[in-house]
């Protein structure tokens, strides 16, 4: 004994209604083999008015109201007589009054390069020179430059932004960074008793910078030149901060951005190759381990890989201090790791320091 479904006893009555050569297999709907259809309707033609050449089509416009049988009206746009900020409609970007045929690519804070410092190098037309310049580790090894107490200090330093300036457990990135870099500073300008020339600097933040750099949008501006730039990785989260390659290549393009807009105020913007190199330093930091990087404008002709290139001096992955603990390891009732930095390495701040003095001694 079996059993069958509805379709099929409705097939076996009907013998007549079989497919497939007359072989005995009922011939069924798509729905009685539980297969739906997934073809869409096709959507009613719209009430649209078809422009026939010389013929004018007959509308209810006149009737105010709709009315089957005739053509839907096609009226103008409605113009207010003013332009609403959420409606207006921009013209395409071709006809734009500052539409350029030639594509301008913006580098900003944010920026990430995806070669990183090779990939600036060659933006710049830039060689690069593993370690600082002679002059300036000259600076270094001098111990007429340094300051008394000077490594005592520094610990002060990080153990203030680290430990005394917050009052949280375990300070973010954001909160430490900028103290140690501004305390570091304050350290080097007790220099200016010794070279009064420092005096004639100032620390200025988030200047902006474009081709023309324009920084405080004024002339006579006392401190046209910048001499030190500072770059501060404060971001916490990690996907967030830039990984040391691509904070160098950011460190290469803002330096060399700013002596070219410095050598073109003082030669004017034809491409050439410099009387007088234009040299400007750069550090970087995330409160911990720094970058220290010197750039010399030799020319402003890239657009050939061939002649006279621009100098580029780095030095890499300077540990200020190995790690720093907050709170006190305690192992059995012991303390194993007191409070404070470990790892201490005072010849990264004599490099700081060398770069601050440089070109004032």
């Amino acid at each position: 004994m079996a059993l069958a479904s509805a379709p099929a006893r409705r097939a076996l009555a009907r013998p007549g209604r079989l497919g497939l050569g007359g072989c005995g297999a009922p011939r069924r709907g798509a729905y009685e083999w539980g297969v739906r259809s997934t073809r869409k309707p096709e959507p009613p033609p719209r009430d649209r008015v078809y422009e026939i050449p010389g013929l004018e089509p007959i509308t209810y416009a006149g009737k105010m109201h709709f009315m089957p049988g005739l053509a839907r009206p096609v009226f103008p746009p409605w113009d207010p007589g003013w332009t609403h900020p959420k409606f207006r409609r921009l013209p395409p970007i071709h006809e734009q009054p500052l539409y350029k045929d030639q594509a301008c690519y913006v580098f900003h804070q944010r920026c990430r390069l995806l070669e990183g410092v090779k990939q600036a190098l060659w933006l710049t037309k830039a060689k690069l020179i593993e370690g600082l310049p002679k002059k300036v580790l000259g600076l270094v090894e001098d111990p007429r430059n340094h300051i008394e107490n000077q490594d005592e200090r520094v610990l002060n330093v990080i153990s203030h932004a680290r430990l005394w300036h917050s009052t949280e457990d375990i300070p973010k990135r954001e909160t430490y960074c900028p103290v140690i870099v501004d305390s570091l500073i304050q350290l080097c300008k007790s220099q200016i008793l010794k070279h009064p020339s420092l005096a004639k600097r100032i620390c200025a933040q988030n200047y902006r910078l474009s081709t023309t750099w324009n920084r405080g949008f004024r002339e006579g501006y006392p401190y046209p030149y910048p001499h030190t730039l500072y770059f501060l990785e404060t971001a916490n989260l990690r996907p967030h901060r830039f990984q040391p390659d691509q904070l160098r290549a950011k460190m290469i393009l803002f330096a060399f951005g700013n002596a070219l807009a410095q050598a073109r105020l003082l030669y004017g913007n034809d491409t050439k190759v410099l009387e007088q190199p234009v040299v400007v330093q750069s550090v970087g930091t995330d409160g911990r381990v720094f970058q220290f990087l010197v750039l010399q404008l030799n020319t402003t002709d890239l657009a050939s890989n061939e002649g006279v290139k621009n100098l580029v001096w780095v030095d890499s992955d300077q540990l200020l201090y190995q790690h720093f603990w907050c709170l006190p390891v305690v192992k059995k009732k012991v303390v194993v790791e007191p409070v404070g930095p470990t790892g201490f390495q005072p010849e990264t701040f004599r490099k700081f320091l060398a770069l601050y003095l440089h070109d004032a001694v």
